[in-house]
């Protein structure tokens, strides 16, 4: 059977999400019956690629509609996706503000779904990955297991938990028994089923430095509020140290990348993304000064720079 017939038109909000008006999303399901969306943002007659987004944990697809626009306006078709779980896609639990997997190769269902749609779609190559936060971590497994991108750019990588010593040695065995004792749902300890930019006042964010941009993503979830998740669930958490343990010890793969960690980053470990990056061979690390988690919503000068040194890197390859 043909996939595009399987592709059924979803919602969008592009109001809210501020992007190109040419864009249209779909549904399509994965090979475990998870129903996803996906959404393109139509380029040139003859655009220069396409760049898949893979979203963070929290997220959806219309928080990217200003970097869909710059990618547009730098000559590429966006093509991005709500993992399951959050965003419009299906949610995991019966509590929907749960954000929770039930394996982390449960990612990977929604990439090879989110492959079938753009071969269905016929979107044009050479293709490119950016991957933010859990998007990273996402992004570096589907690449190491053959994505077909030329080049790839990750913010904020996801390649390690930003835990204290004691923290880490807390959560293994706390994250294992809840899954064990089949408490895997519930949330992890500090967290609750509330949207962080609903809860979280400008001053007191770790998203940006960037008081527009935060309300840009306050507005998307105050009018998108059936998209919003809360805190990661205990067995997202134990599923996530398991599969950043295991990326960390597999090679870097053979491919152009480049990777930007805010300085000021206080949820992702820094440490990982030097570690990673330092054996990359076709891979260069940026750390950004006077940034938190979000670069790509951060000041104009550090938004504007990191979506350039993007561009000039997948022109180049």
């Amino acid at each position: 059977m043909n996939y595009s017939s399987l592709m059924v038109d979803a919602p969008f909000f592009p109001q809210v999400a501020e992007g190109p008006a040419s864009v249209d999303a779909y549904w399509v399901k994965t090979e475990d019956d998870v129903r996803l969306r996906v959404a393109r943002w139509h380029g040139e007659s003859s655009p220069k690629g396409t760049v898949f987004v893979f979203q963070g944990r929290t997220e959806n697809i219309e928080k990217y509609g200003r970097t869909a626009e710059a990618l547009h306006n730098s000559g590429y078709v966006v093509f991005a996706i709500d993992w399951r779980g959050q965003g419009l896609s299906d949610r995991l639990t019966d509590n929907p503000m749960t954000g929770h997997i039930g394996q982390f190769s449960d990612y990977q269902k929604d990439v090879a779904a989110m492959i079938k749609a753009a071969e269905a779609l016929d979107l044009p190559k050479p293709w490119y990955l950016i991957g933010h936060s859990l998007g990273a971590c996402v992004g570096l497994r589907a690449i190491i297991d053959g994505l077909p991108v030329s080049a790839c750019a990750f913010t904020a990588p996801l390649w390690g938990v930003n835990l204290s010593t004691i923290q880490r040695l807390a959560a293994w065995p706390l994250s294992w028994a809840a899954q064990f004792v089949g408490k895997g749902h519930s949330y992890a300890p500090g967290t609750r089923g509330e949207s962080y930019v609903l809860q979280t006042a400008f001053e007191d964010n770790r998203l940006t430095h960037d008081p527009e941009m935060y309300q840009y993503y306050v507005n998307i979830s105050e009018q998108l509020v059936d998209q919003q998740i809360g805190g990661p669930s205990m067995g997202w958490l134990f599923q996530t140290l398991k599969e950043t343990r295991s990326l960390s010890k597999m090679p870097s793969p053979d491919t152009p990348c480049i990777t930007f960690c805010g300085v000021e980053d206080s949820i992702v470990a820094i440490s990982a993304a030097q570690d990673r990056m330092a054996r990359w061979p076709q891979g260069k690390l940026e750390l950004v000064e006077n940034a938190r988690h979000d670069v790509l919503c951060e000041v104009p000068s550090i938004r504007n720079e990191v979506l350039a040194r993007i561009s000039e890197l997948f022109s180049s390859t």
